[in-house]
């Protein structure tokens, strides 16, 4: 036989054996897909210690916002989606759950509680894991504080107070799962009609409203503003990383758990199990004490660990008042989000004029009371920080099912446009009346 032709025969089979002898495990080729709104010092953190304990496999981080991560997921066609999601709102793992786009897995994970005081850590359904646990609250810039001269907040409803103006700082629920977490948050704390009179009375401060729920921690951190309402990670991050910083749950908070599930369809499914496995284990949850990750474990024995003044939401030392509802949330996930866009958003410029209007009507009134004014005040009060949509409306399943149909037609399509539409110019109109009426009332007491 010619040489040469022996040669490449052995080549070829040593090929063919190297390649037989890697295939049992193809650990060396698998990679895990993670969609995800957390901050990279917690995915980082994360896919170091996974591909660590898994040596060669990778983990693929794709880092959305969590309502572009529900669409990204919603629109990836089966087999290639993503194959683990993993936020912090209950609510938005409803909607994917409801979309069919969650499947069912038990990663047998042992010691973690069934409920966090009435909520429950793990879905009832098995769809998706309590992977930590979160509260939701306001930060803000010490030295900005001290400088300003402005109290420290303790609960929501101090942000509403005229001191505050301008000081502030927010994120669209639309593009912020926290931040949606936050204002159903008040909503359920306080009900329909005074959570969000209290909303857009806070809003009315804010100097802005960002486009990502990092634009606030990272605002107040550097001292672009004072104040910023966060979910409570951001807060007890910056403290931990020594920034001068300080944090607080108000009394109408929700303890609720950060979800982790795996997608239906994914390219991955086994390495999503193993991932998601990884997370709720000992080396997983322990990984959250880091000082730059600071989130609440759901694993108890992990808190053994923790630093001192570390919170413990088993403890006792966090009260909330908020027995939080994730279906009730899920029914107006898409309502809340488009009316706060219409109204806030969309019309911040017109919902801080009003605000700055009626706040030095309410001064001049403080120095000089007359009737005429006081009702021309309460009328511009009224118009600017009451919902475009009343609590009733709420209540009719027709009309929130024209936000909460995810495959909707022409006209529903035609229908969600009209009245978001609707509400984006009532609100203006609302705006720019109450700034009307707050100047005559200001002028009653000159």
């Amino acid at each position: 036989m010619n040489k040469m032709l022996v040669a490449r025969i052995r080549t070829s089979l040593a090929f063919a054996l190297a390649c037989a002898a890697l295939a049992p495990g193809l650990a060396w080729s698998q990679t895990v897909t993670v969609i995800t709104s957390f901050p990279k010092e917690l995915t980082a953190a994360y896919k170091a210690a996974f591909e660590k304990a898994n040596p060669g496999t990778k983990v693929e981080i794709l880092n959305k916002g969590t309502s572009a991560g529900v669409a990204y997921t919603r629109e990836a066609p089966a087999g290639s989606r993503p194959d683990v999601f993993w936020a912090s709102a209950p609510d938005a793992f409803e909607v994917l759950a409801k979309d069919g786009l969650l499947e069912k897995y038990d990663p047998g994970v042992k010691g973690i509680p069934d409920k966090i005081g009435n909520y429950p850590i793990n879905d009832p359904q098995g769809y998706y894991r309590g992977q930590a646990l979160a509260g939701y609250g306001m930060m803000w810039n010490t030295r900005y504080m001290k400088a300003h001269k402005l109290p420290e907040p303790r609960e929501w409803a101090d942000l509403a107070k005229p001191v505050y103006f301008g000081h502030v700082a927010i994120s669209s629920p639309s593009r912020s799962g926290t931040t949606h977490l936050t204002v159903e948050t008040i909503l359920q704390g306080e009900g329909w009609t005074k959570g969000w009179s209290q909303i857009l009375q806070i809003a009315g401060n804010c100097a802005a409203v960002t486009e990502r729920s990092f634009g606030v921690p990272e605002g107040v951190t550097n001292g672009q503003y004072g104040v910023g309402l966060v979910i409570d990670f951001f807060g007890l991050a910056a403290q931990a990383s020594g920034f001068p910083v300080g944090f607080v749950y108000p009394s109408v908070t929700a303890i609720v758990p950060a979800n982790i599930g795996l997608v239906a369809g994914g390219k991955s499914p086994e390495m999503g199990k193993r991932f998601i496995q990884f997370t709720l284990s000992p080396a997983g949850q322990e990984l959250l004490l880091d000082p730059k990750i600071s989130r609440l474990p759901v694993l108890p024995e992990t808190y053994r660990k923790a630093p001192a003044g570390f919170p413990d939401p088993y403890g006792g030392k966090i009260k909330a008042k908020v027995n939080f509802d994730s279906h009730a949330s899920e029914r107006r996930y898409y309502l809340v989000s488009s009316l706060f866009d219409q109204t806030i958003t969309f019309r911040h410029k017109e919902l801080v004029a009003a605000t700055k209007a009626i706040d030095e009507a309410a001064a001049r009134l403080a120095r000089k009371p007359n009737a005429d004014g006081e009702k021309l005040l309460a009328e511009a009060r009224s118009l600017a920080f009451m919902p475009v949509v009343d609590e009733a409306k709420m209540k009719d399943d027709g009309f929130v099912a024209v936000f909460r149909d995810t495959k909707r037609d022409a006209a529903k399509q035609k229908q969600m446009t009209a009245l978001e539409e609707h509400w984006g110019n009532e609100a203006r109109r609302n705006y720019e009346r109450a700034a009307e009426l707050a100047n005559k009332a200001a002028a009653t007491a000159r």
